[in-house]
């Protein structure tokens, strides 16, 4: 008998609305952005990850269309099982990650003492796909 492959991607995905940062008064994320990995920027609100941020997790939707700045909410998934893409120091099966390069994770840096407030790495890495995704539980 042959294992099936596992589709972890759907698993118990927790999901939360939020504002979306802007510049200028333009949204920080569009339709492009979708699937993409974002961080909390502000109470409440969401935005682009970059290298070393913490993790708030994938964004799923959005709503309305691009250019109705201000007037859009985003759906980003906050826990479950994900799969974002990766950029390198590439994530280790086991470990945790942080923001990438253009909405990508990395692997979390080791730290000698968590800062205050907590150390940014966030989830679980469960698979590794190459140089490409990784599958993560937002824990």
């Amino acid at each position: 008998m042959t294992v099936r492959d596992q589709n972890l991607d759907a698993v118990a995905p927790v999901l939360a609305t939020f504002t979306i940062s802007q510049t200028g008064g333009v949204d920080d994320l569009a339709d492009a952005d979708i699937g993409e990995p974002v961080k909390l920027t502000a109470s409440g609100e969401v935005g682009p990850i970059g290298a070393g941020d913490q993790l708030l997790g994938k964004l799923i939707s959005l709503t309305l269309n691009d250019g109705d700045d201000g007037d859009r909410l985003a759906t980003v998934q906050v826990g479950g099982i994900c799969r974002p893409a990766i950029s390198t120091t590439y994530p280790v099966v086991g470990n945790r990650v942080v923001g990438g390069a253009s909405g990508t994770v990395s692997q979390a840096p080791a730290v000698a003492s968590d800062p205050a407030g907590g150390n940014v790495a966030r989830g679980t890495v469960l698979e590794v796909n190459g140089t490409t995704d990784c599958v993560i539980l937002l824990n």
